[in-house]
This record gives C-alpha cells, sequence and structure tokens, in this order.
C-alpha cells in the first residue's frame, strides 16, 4: 500500500509528505523503520513527534528539535502543542544518537518521564519513545517497560 505521511512545522501547515509501506504501527520496529527513513543520513541528533488517531495510525509527524552531534532540548510544551493542533489521540516519539549508541541517557529517561507525565494530564497518551542509531539499531521505552508511569 502507498501510503504518505503528512509533515508538519511548528504552525501545522503541511511541509511536505514522507512515504510509508503501512500507515498503521504495530510495534516498536514498524517505528524504528519509520524513523529510520525519515532520519536518515542525518549529523545531529533530531527529536520527533508522531501524530496517532485512535486506531493507532500514524496521521502525521512533526520534527520537534534538531540539537547537536550530542543532544537536543526537548520542552513537552512542543512536543504537545503540535499534538493538541493535530488532533492527535496519543503521540509516539523518537530520536536518533548519531553516536550509534541507542542506550537512553539519564537526559533521555527523565525527558520521557516529563513527557509520559504530560501526556496523563492533557490525555493524550505516550505510547512509545523509540531512539534509533544510524546502523538499524533501536531502543524502545514501551518494549522496555519503562513508560509505567
Amino acid at each position: 500500500m502507498d501510503y504518505r505521511i503528512p509533515i508538519y512545522r511548528v504552525s501545522l501547515v503541511r511541509e511536505g509528505e514522507h512515504p510509508l509501506d503501512t500507515h498503521k504501527m504495530r510495534s516498536s520496529a514498524d517505528v524504528s523503520t519509520l524513523l529510520h527513513s525519515y532520519l536518515n543520513n542525518v549529523d545531529r541528533e533530531h527529536f520527533v513527534v508522531l501524530f496517532v488517531d485512535q486506531k493507532n495510525r500514524i496521521v502525521g509527524i512533526h520534527t520537534v528539535s534538531v540539537g547537536s552531534l550530542i543532544g537536543s532540548v526537548v520542552h513537552p510544551r512542543e512536543t504537545f502543542k503540535a499534538a493538541i493542533l493535530a488532533n492527535a489521540a496519543a503521540i509516539v516519539c523518537g530520536h536518533n544518537h548519531p553516536s550509534g549508541d541507542v542506550q537512553p541517557s539519564r537526559e533521555d529517561r527523565a525527558m520521557t518521564t516529563r513527557l509520559a507525565e504530560a501526556g496523563k494530564l492533557l490525555g493524550i497518551a505516550l505510547l512509545d519513545h523509540v531512539i534509533i542509531s544510524g546502523n538499524g539499531t533501536y531502543f524502545s521505552f514501551a518494549d522496555e517497560g519503562l513508560l509505567n508511569i
């Protein structure tokens, strides 16, 4: 199936589209595949949010932050602003580690906890946070049981 995910800027003006083989994400591996395709060959850390509808279909993607080689600044306000404007039922966050090590840092863990707590308050669940590397590996907070907040 040829399906395209809208790519949005902060104001949620459609900026383009990204092709996707399937529009329903069934696992962290599916999310990893999408993120590897979307963040292919970037040399800095990018933090993105995937907008999910009530049927767990990805309906949009937004780059929240572009950082340096070793990190990016992410705030719940910026993450959920885009999700609210997109009428997302839930979100999946993702970012890349240009270093190639997909293990989450202390900051990654703290940020994920803050995003999950903010999502609970707003009624927009954080389904997963996936960290990818350039060599095809990934780390899923949901798979590791780290989203039970």
